[in-house]
């Protein structure tokens, strides 16, 4: 990482887009909060395989009284490629991230791969957590053969197939295409990508070393990430703290915002 990173402003946007150089990577973000209070960790917040910061929702973004950071990993949103191999080179890029920040103690939230890479991140940083987020993820994580030769060979179809299985089946139309548009800006070998890493990616017989705080939540009804890795999750990682969002599939935080909302500043009081 540069020992000054870099950081811009874009005020063309709706909430001003910040960019910061480290090492030899830019990396787009916003940051939200307004009244901080005292000794409330900050929450940085890290989205799933092809996706980027807006798929946590406005309610999640902007937690009472809490500075959060919301990111796009390298090649996602506006922070331009190259993307990265593995869950572990993710971890390192947050690593670098909060280090330009100066954010020495925060809570990393992750959604679907971005719960991948807080597990990853806790297990070789924990002594920079307040506690972690875990959201439609898991310990280890099977991507489906189909998805990935798909994604190559039939993206139009294969990311419709994708939006269906990330949704429980009282959403509206309105949303899964709006999900879909955003899927589909993504290059095929930036989400192949993503999901080869996640395939990788296995921490199974090192949970039970985690002595984070750790909140895990799970849409009732996710069918990319069964709920079962997140109960398998929670009777390994020693005092977390398991709930299943109703009403919800893969994309919890935009189909119960206002629940999850509610989770995350419960936990973030505890640990305040």
């Amino acid at each position: 990482m540069s020992t000054k990173p870099i950081l811009t402003l874009n005020l063309g946007e709706p909430f001003f887009v910040e960019t910061i150089v480290v090492g030899n990577r830019t990396l787009a973000f916003r940051r939200y909060g307004r009244h901080i209070a005292p000794g409330r960790p900050p929450v940085v917040l890290v989205h799933g395989a092809g996706g980027n910061h807006l798929v946590w929702p406005p309610q999640v973004r902007h937690l009472a009284e809490t500075a959060v950071y919301a990111l796009d990993l390298p090649g996602h949103g506006e922070s331009p490629q190259p993307v990265c191999a593995t869950i572990d080179a993710y971890s390192e890029i947050i690593h670098d991230f909060v280090d330009g920040l100066e954010l020495p103690w925060f809570v990393l939230a992750g959604h679907s791969m971005g719960g991948a890479i807080a597990l990853d991140f806790a297990l070789a940083y924990a002594h920079r957590l307040a506690g972690i987020i875990v959201v439609g993820a898991g310990g280890r994580i099977k991507v489906s053969p189909a998805f990935l030769d798909g994604i190559l060979h039939d993206f139009h179809d294969t990311t419709a197939q994708i939006v269906e299985y990330s949704y429980h089946s009282s959403t509206g139309a309105n949303e899964k295409e709006h999900y879909l548009r955003a899927l589909r800006e993504n290059d095929p070998q930036t989400l192949y990508g993503d999901f080869i890493a996640v395939e990788a990616f296995d921490v199974r017989d090192r949970l039970e070393m985690l002595r984070t705080p750790t909140l895990i939540l799970c849409g009732r009804h996710d069918r990319m990430t069964p709920p079962a890795l997140s109960k398998t999750l929670h009777e390994r990682i020693p005092g977390s703290q398991l709930h299943f969002i109703e009403e919800a599939g893969h994309n919890a935080p935009l189909e119960q915002p206002t629940v999850v909302a509610a989770h995350l500043t419960c936990f973030l009081d505890q640990l305040s």
